[in-house]
């Protein structure tokens, strides 16, 4: 907690553009201080995307995690990839509390 304000950090595939949107406004709005994504479509962009970005990108993300109370899975049809998956695994060894957007689509 930050205050009264309960941190969120938000995970799942950046696929999911809009789908980060629409929870991080929602989120906002109940009166959590969210933390999202840098930014969206990292796989397509090749001047960037190297080993060394996606490694130093997930790093950061599980910081992220780190300063948040919880992290809330973007799970959009079920969809939960690796990189998720692990952001999910580092959460709850650090015993942050998991929620997903989709709840009966849980791993």
């Amino acid at each position: 907690m930050v205050g009264k304000y309960k941190v969120i950090t938000l995970c799942g595939s950046t696929k999911f553009k809009d789908d980060f949107i629409e929870q991080q406004k929602r989120l906002s709005l109940e009166g959590n201080i969210v933390i999202s994504v840098g930014f969206f479509e990292l796989s397509g962009n090749n001047e960037i995307w190297t080993e060394e970005t996606k490694e130093m990108l997930d790093d950061m993300h599980k910081r992220k995690i780190d300063m948040a109370d919880e992290i809330f899975v973007i799970n959009k049809n079920g969809y939960i990839g690796n990189s998720t998956k692990s952001e999910i695994e580092y959460a709850l060894k650090a015993g942050k509390k998991v929620n997903y957007m989709e709840k009966n689509k849980q791993p």
